[in-house]
């Protein structure tokens, strides 16, 4: 019994810190539409009838347009929406579709006519650019770039410099291994110092303590879009210099949409290294360029799981990169390995040719007879060395050893 009541209250207060944080956090990637109810003269319409359709999942939200004919829907997913007005006496206004983006605020008015309700006026616009109901200033990659834009290595916050205010630092162009971790989030954005940004999935941050860095990447196809604010963002963030990085993830909805891919690159695509090529040419090899595997996989997959109620959607992608790189570097002679005695190659001769022959090598070298090959014999009778412990080094592969 008091077991029950033990994860019964720790599940309690999880779930209750859970929620506070929910509605605690101001940052998020929602979007929100406005607009007025008007007549044909200009004349606010009160008590309209006003209804939000996402065109992804059906989804609904109805309000009535207050007393000055306003209306707003607020905490909206990125996406495709549709607006209907009904009123008695008026005309039924549709008006689709209504593109929102990440943490944008679209303001639409909808003009009703005289008519009956059974009649339909329906309005296909596009959805105003000029962002009336915010100061801030950001670039929105749309959901259609962050798809097809080629990326090396996949790096979706590479899509961050096709802001104006984003320029990307150190290795954040290179592929996802042997990466210095430093690079994944080296951005300057806004005129700031680099990873001195602020970066932000679905509302919720991704930068460490640890010098601001990201502590994850999402995928490339589990983004949707995302916005880069870099100018007079509004009092809901902090933490930051310069700009937001704000990412929305996609959703399923009621049609079901994947991709499954891979990109790889290999050897037979590559040229070969200059000394590596010398090398093999030399010792009658074929010229084949070094070792170079890389594969880069994954799939995407969303769905509806109860139409009009319930969706899924998932992204998996797995990176594998094998390589080998030719360098140069010295490695002892054979015979330096085995312990052969040194034969000297050279003849030392000084002014003075007065030394006698079982001089010392120092006397030697101060006079003009020849050094004796004896003189570097001293171990040559010495037992050569136990093979255990013995370093392992390989032929040479070129002359000049």
């Amino acid at each position: 019994m008091f077991s029950r009541r033990f994860w019964a209250a720790i599940l309690s207060v999880g779930f209750f810190l859970s929620t506070s944080c929910l509605y605690s956090h101001a940052q998020s990637t929602y979007g929100s539409i406005a607009g007025t109810v008007t007549d044909i003269s200009g004349a606010t319409v009160t008590d309209a009838n006003v209804t939000l359709t996402n065109l992804g999942t059906s989804e609904k939200r109805t309000q009535s347009s207050g007393s000055d004919g306003l209306f707003t829907f607020v905490n909206l997913f990125p996406g495709q929406y549709r607006i209907d007005v009904e009123k008695a006496g008026f005309k039924h206004y549709t008006r689709t579709p209504i593109i929102v983006e990440v943490q944008q605020s679209v303001h639409i008015d909808a003009p009703l006519q005289v008519g009956e309700v059974t009649q339909v006026v329906e309005v296909t616009s596009e959805t105003p650019l000029l962002q009336t109901e915010s100061a801030s200033l950001g670039q929105v990659v749309e959901q259609r770039k962050a798809d097809e834009l080629p990326l090396n290595g996949r790096n979706i916050f590479n899509l961050i410099t096709i802001s104006p205010a984003a320029v990307a630092q150190g290795g954040s162009g290179g592929s996802p291994v042997g990466q210095n971790p430093f690079s994944w989030g080296n951005y300057q954005v806004g005129g700031s110092f680099a990873n001195q940004g602020a970066e932000y999935l679905d509302g919720q941050p991704l930068n460490i303590g640890y010098i601001n860095l990201p502590i994850i990447i999402p995928t490339q196809d589990s983004v949707g879009e995302f916005k880069v604010q870099y100018n007079n963002l509004g009092a809901e963030w902090g933490k930051f210099s310069g700009g937001i990085v704000n990412l929305s993830t996609k959703s399923g909805s009621n049609k079901f949409h994947g991709s499954a891919y891979e990109y790889f690159r290999n050897k037979v695509l590559n040229a070969n290294e200059y000394f590596h090529k010398q090398t093999e040419i030399l010792n009658g090899k074929k010229n084949e360029a070094p070792p170079w595997v890389q594969n880069q996989y994954g799939f995407q997959l969303g769905g509806p799981v109860i139409k009009d109620k319930t969706f899924f959607y998932v992204s998996w992608e797995q990176y594998r990169q094998r390589t080998a790189a030719p360098f140069t570097t010295t490695v002892p002679a054979a015979g330096m390995l085995n312990r052969v005695p040194l034969r000297a190659r050279f003849t030392i001769h000084t002014q003075s040719t007065r030394r006698p022959a079982h001089a010392s090598l120092t006397d030697w070298t101060q006079g003009t007879q020849p050094v004796p090959e004896t003189a570097f014999r001293a171990r040559s009778s010495a037992k050569p060395p136990p093979r255990c412990g013995r370093p392992t080094f390989r032929p040479p592969t070129q002359p000049g050893s």
